[in-house]
C-alpha cells in the first residue's frame, strides 16, 4: 500500500510539474520574459510559496542537476576548437575582462559588507555571470545577434560559460567540507596520491574521448537502434559526472571536458540531437525547482534591503560593462545594449550557490537571499531593455542628427547607393570590382566610422533630404540604388527622388512582395525582394538533393521564378484590394501547380499563363 501510495504521489507531482510548464511558460514567452523566468514563474505558482501543490523542492533540485549537467556537455560539444580561436580576442579579452573585474568589485564589496574572503570570491564568482538564455534569447527576438553589441555579448557569455568550469573546481578549495564532497574513488589512499588520481581521471577522460569513444560510438550506431544509441549518450554523460564526484571535482567539469573531446567527433550532432530533449527539459525542472526554492518571506521581511541589493548589483556591473564597452572600442548606443543584457545574474548562479552550500563555502540563508536577488535581476533586465527600446535607443538614433552631415567630396559617380549594410555593402563591392565609381551614404554614423577603419568611402547623411541627395551628385549620376533596411524610408526616397531627380534610374531593395507593390507605386525603376533569389536558389539545390537533375532543377526554378514575377505585376493592379487581392494569390497558386504537375507528366508548355 505505501508502495501504491509513493507511486501515486510521484506522478502526481510529475503531473504537476508538467503542468506547471505547459501553461506558465508559454504564457511567460508571450509576455516576452522568456522561458528561463517562465519557468522560475511555474516554480513559485506550484511551491510552498505559492499554490503549495508541491512542498518540499530539495529532492527534485537534485534529480533536477542532472538537466545542468547536460547542458554543460553540450557546451563543450559547442565549443570546438577552431571556433575557440577564431573567437580569441573578444572571448579572452572582452569576457574574461568582464568575469575577472565583476568577480573581484562584487567579492570586495562583500567582503566590506562583513563576509570572510571565501565566501566573498564565492559570491564573486556566481554574481559576475549573467544569463546566457535571457540575453541569447532577446537577441535573438531583436535580431540582434550579428550587430557589434550581439557579438561582444555573445562573446562574454561564451567565456561565462566557460568560467563556471574552473569556478565549480575552486569552489570545494573555499568550502569546509559538506555532504558533496564524496571521493570514494579516494578513500584509504595517502594524501600524495590524490592528485596523481584526478589528473590521471582527467588525462584519460581526454583519451578516451579522443581514441576510444569514436569505434565504441560506431559499433552502437551499427545496431541500427536509435534508442540504444540514446542509452549510451546519457549513460556515457552520467558516468562521466559520477567518476569525477567521486575524485572529489565536479560532475558539471567532467562533462564538460568530454564534450569538449567530443566536439571534433562525427557522431557530435547525433549526441546533441539525442541529449538536447533530456537536457531541456531536465534544466527547466531544474528551474522550476529553483522558483519553488524562492524564499518570499524574505522578500516580505526585508525588501528594501533585498531590493537594494538587486539594485546594487545592477548598477555595479552596468559602470563595469560601460567601462569595458568604451575600453574596447564599442560606439554608445551598442554599449548600452550590451550593458543592459549582461547587467543581471545568472542561470549558472543557482548552481554555484546550490552547489556552494554543500561545499560549505556560504551559509545557506545568503545563498537564499542571494538566489532571490538573481531571480529579481533578470526581471529588471526585461524592464531595463524596454527602457531601452522605448526611450533611450530612440533618442540615440535621432541624437546623430545634431552632427552635421559629411562634406561629400564632388565626384562624377554615375552610381549612388544608400545604405551601405550586408545588403548594400555586396551590390557595392560588385560595382567597384567592375572599375564603376560609387557614392555612398548612410545615417548611422557608427556605421560610418565601422566603414572608414575597414577601408571603405562612405559618407554619413539622410539620403532622402534633398540637399544631400544634390552634393552626392544626384543630377550628374545615373542610377539611384536603395539599400536601407526600412521599407518606410525606402518609398519616402523613391518619392523624393522620382520629384526631384526624374532622370535616375531607382533600384531599390524590398523587404517583401507588399514592400514591392509599395515601392512600385513611388516610382522605382527596379526592385529586388531581398531573400527571393536567395531562397529561389537555395530550393533549386534541395531539388537536385531530392533526386531531380540539375537541368530539371534549374527548369523548376526557373518557370516558378517567370510565374512569380508575372504575378507581383498583375497582383501591383490590385494590391489595395485585400479580397481581390487574396482571390488573385489563391489562383496564382493554383496555376503554379497546374504548371508542375504539367511538368511532371512532359506536357511541353511555351509559357506560363498569366
Amino acid at each position: 500500500m505505501a508502495t501504491a501510495m509513493g507511486e501515486h504521489g510521484f506522478l502526481l507531482d510529475a503531473f504537476v510539474f508538467l503542468a506547471a510548464a505547459v501553461v506558465v511558460v508559454p504564457l511567460a514567452k508571450r509576455g516576452g520574459l522568456g522561458s528561463v523566468l517562465g519557468y522560475l514563474l511555474a516554480g513559485v505558482a506550484i511551491g510552498p510559496f505559492g499554490t503549495a501543490f508541491v512542498s518540499d523542492p530539495e529532492d527534485v533540485l537534485h534529480f533536477s542537476e542532472v538537466g545542468v549537467v547536460l547542458m554543460l556537455f553540450l557546451i563543450g560539444l559547442e565549443l570546438q576548437p577552431a571556433v575557440l580561436w577564431r573567437m580569441r580576442k573578444p572571448v579572452i579579452g572582452l569576457g574574461g575582462a568582464q568575469v575577472i573585474v565583476t568577480a573581484a568589485a562584487i567579492a570586495a564589496v562583500a567582503v566590506s559588507l562583513g563576509q570572510g574572503w571565501r565566501a566573498g570570491l564565492t559570491v564573486g564568482m556566481a554574481l559576475a555571470l549573467s544569463s546566457t538564455a535571457i540575453a541569447l534569447q532577446i537577441l535573438k527576438e531583436k535580431r540582434l545577434l550579428e550587430s557589434v553589441s550581439g557579438e561582444s555579448t555573445f562573446a562574454v557569455l561564451l567565456f561565462q560559460d566557460m568560467a563556471v568550469i574552473p569556478m565549480l573546481a575552486l569552489l570545494p578549495l573555499f568550502g569546509t567540507g559538506g555532504p558533496d564532497m564524496s571521493t570514494a574513488l579516494l578513500d584509504g589512499m595517502p594524501a600524495w596520491l590524490h592528485p596523481v588520481v584526478v589528473v590521471g581521471v582527467v588525462v584519460a577522460i581526454v583519451v578516451a574521448g579522443r581514441y576510444l569513444l569514436q569505434p565504441l560510438f560506431r559499433w552502437i550506431a551499427a545496431t541500427g537502434l536509435r534508442e540504444i544509441f540514446t542509452a549510451f549518450s546519457l549513460f556515457l554523460v552520467i558516468g562521466i559526472a559520477l567518476l569525477m564526484q567521486g575524485i572529489g571535482l565536479s560532475a558539471a567539469l567532467g562533462t564538460f571536458l568530454a564534450g569538449v573531446v567530443l566536439a571534433d567527433s562525427s557522431y557530435r550532432h547525433e549526441l546533441e540531437s539525442n541529449i538536447e530533449p533530456f537536457k531541456g527539459l531536465l534544466l527547466g525542472l531544474f528551474f522550476i525547482s529553483v522558483g519553488m526554492s524562492i524564499n518570499f518571506e524574505l522578500l516580505a521581511a526585508d525588501p528594501a534591503g533585498l531590493l537594494g541589493l538587486v539594485a546594487g548589483l545592477i548598477l555595479l556591473k552596468l559602470a563595469i560593462l560601460v567601462l569595458l564597452g568604451r575600453a574596447f572600442g564599442l560606439a554608445l548606443r551598442e554599449i548600452i545594449v550590451f550593458a543592459f543584457l549582461l547587467a543581471q545574474g545568472g542561470e549558472f548562479a543557482f548552481v554555484l550557490f546550490q552547489f556552494a552550500v554543500g561545499q560549505g563555502a556560504i551559509a545557506a540563508d545568503l545563498a537564499q537571499r542571494l538566489t532571490l536577488v538573481v531571480a529579481l535581476s533578470m526581471v529588471a533586465t526585461l524592464l531595463l531593455m524596454i527602457v531601452n527600446d522605448r526611450l533611450i535607443q530612440p533618442r540615440l538614433t535621432r541624437a546623430p542628427s545634431r552632427r552635421a552631415p559629411d562634406v561629400i567630396e564632388p565626384e562624377d559617380n554615375s552610381v549612388i547607393i544608400l545604405g551601405y549594410g550586408r545588403f548594400g555593402q555586396i551590390v557595392g563591392r560588385l560595382l567597384r570590382a567592375s572599375g564603376i565609381g560609387l557614392t555612398v551614404l548612410d545615417n548611422d554614423p557608427d556605421h560610418i566610422d565601422v566603414l572608414r577603419r575597414y577601408g571603405h568611402k562612405a559618407f554619413y547623411g539622410d539620403g532622402s533630404r534633398v540637399d544631400l541627395l544634390h552634393a552626392a551628385g544626384a543630377e550628374r549620376a545615373r542610377l539611384l540604388i536603395l539599400a536601407i533596411d526600412d521599407p518606410s524610408a525606402n518609398v519616402r526616397t523613391v518619392r523624393l527622388t522620382r520629384e526631384r531627380f526624374p532622370h535616375l534610374k531607382i533600384l531599390a531593395r524590398a523587404r517583401g512582395r507588399l514592400h514591392a507593390f509599395e515601392l512600385m507605386s513611388a516610382g522605382a525603376d527596379v526592385i529586388v525582394r531581398e531573400t527571393f533569389h536567395s531562397a529561389l536558389r537555395l530550393g533549386r539545390e534541395a531539388l537536385v538533393l531530392l533526386g531531380n537533375t540539375p537541368a530539371a532543377a534549374s527548369r523548376k526554378a526557373s518557370t516558378f521564378e517567370q510565374h512569380d514575377t508575372g504575378t507581383l505585376a498583375q497582383g501591383y493592379e490590385i494590391y489595395d484590394d485585400e479580397a481581390s487581392l487574396i482571390e488573385f494569390i489563391r489562383q496564382s497558386r493554383e496555376e503554379l501547380d497546374e504548371l508542375f504537375r504539367a511538368d511532371r507528366e512532359g506536357i511541353d508548355h511555351d509559357s506560363p499563363p498569366g
